[in-house]
């Protein structure tokens, strides 16, 4: 199986490939296309990624190509990073119109090309932002189910980390989804949280204890206190320690985000994330996994079909996903799903799409 990723030489882009080479989902006999931008830096970046990875990985590492046109672009998964980044340490809020604005030409860009000259059947695995417009964008060109955005994955598992961590046990210990909308409009889906060795009554007892008396129709209040409060302290050290005071669904939220304010990227977090959805792909197998998806009234919300860019658990194989995996909800799970995806749909309007 080969794969490309487009926008090889930013950051996420950089770590996604040595972890796809170092954790061995891609062997001597496949393909991984390094894909730059046409006439900019990246075109020329991408000769020179290409022979440091090699030079880091020649025991054990695929065959490696370069491609500067989007026309170009071959691989069975093609992973999608290209585009303006949000930025970091800048104290400000993210102009989500503007970052999409500027990667609605990107998206379409690569959309179009694959659309033209694809085989019709790769598999596009969605990192950059906002990842809700980037598959739309890709998903009405080349079919429903042949784009999975993984900002749910991601954000999934954070919760499953922040959730052991307050434990004390290790993440693959843990179970559960995130669905909505990427960021701080996640639904931590509560009633999906499963630990392992234990059973019913016991993981009730200890998801209680973990929550409390909270429910979702506070989740989003409570998320902006907290990036107030923790905006208060002194330096970064104290804020990231503030943040162990919050619930997990709040520490998902806040952990990150505290990580942009500091300067740093969620580089490793994102490229970790991403492999593991590449490796689903690979794998032959349909496993269950979180993912944003163009919808077309697989589920409810709101008591009506929904048709629309969602994040939701979803059985990814080779060919993409093919099913929503979504037992019945909490009702306060089902209203925040319904008003994330209202708001998903609002913002798509805006920026040229969605289902109006």
């Amino acid at each position: 199986m080969d794969v490309a990723i487009v926008g090889a030489t930013g950051d996420v882009g950089r770590a996604i490939c040595g972890q796809l080479i170092e954790r061995g989902e891609l062997g001597p006999t496949s393909r991984l296309q390094l894909v730059g931008r046409p006439g900019g830096s990246s075109g020329d970046a991408v000769h020179g990624l290409r022979v440091d990875l090699i030079d880091a990985h020649d025991e054990h590492a695929p065959h490696i190509d370069v491609a500067t046109r989007p026309e170009d672009v071959v691989a069975d998964v093609i992973v999608m990073t290209a585009g303006r980044t949000l930025p970091t340490g800048t104290g400000q809020p993210i102009d989500r119109d503007k970052l999409a604005e500027d990667n609605r030409r990107v998206f379409e860009q690569y959309a179009d090309a694959l659309a033209a000259h694809g085989s019709g059947h790769e598999v596009v695995i969605v990192v950059s932002n906002p990842v809700e417009l980037a598959v739309e964008v890709f998903a009405r060109r080349l079919g429903r189910h042949r784009v999975i955005g993984m900002g749910a994955w991601l954000d999934t598992l954070r919760f499953r980390r922040e959730i052991a961590n307050t434990l004390g046990i290790r993440r693959h210990r843990v179970g559960g989804f995130v669905a909505g909308q990427h960021g701080d409009r996640m639904v931590p889906l509560w009633s999906t949280v499963r630990l392992r060795g234990l059973d019913p009554d016991e993981r009730a007892e200890i998801v209680d204890r973990l929550r409390g008396d909270r429910t979702l129709a506070s989740f989003a209040s409570e998320v902006r206190a907290a990036k107030e409060r923790i905006s208060e302290a002194p330096d970064i050290s104290a804020a990231f320690a503030a943040v162990d005071a919050y619930p997990p669904d709040v520490q998902a939220v806040i952990r990150p985000y505290l990580t942009h304010q500091s300067g740093a990227k969620t580089a490793h977090g994102t490229a970790n994330a991403t492999v593991d959805l590449v490796r689903t792909v690979l794998d032959g197998r349909d496993i269950v996994v979180a993912g944003q998806v163009l919808l077309d009234g697989e589920i409810e919300l709101g008591g009506n079909p929904w048709h629309g860019v969602i994040g939701v658990p979803v059985a990814v194989g080779p060919d993409g996903w093919s099913q929503v995996m979504l037992d019945d909800l909490a009702p306060d799970e089902s209203r925040a799903l319904w008003e994330v995806a209202q708001s998903i749909n609002e913002s798509l309007v805006t920026w040229g799409g969605g289902a109006r």
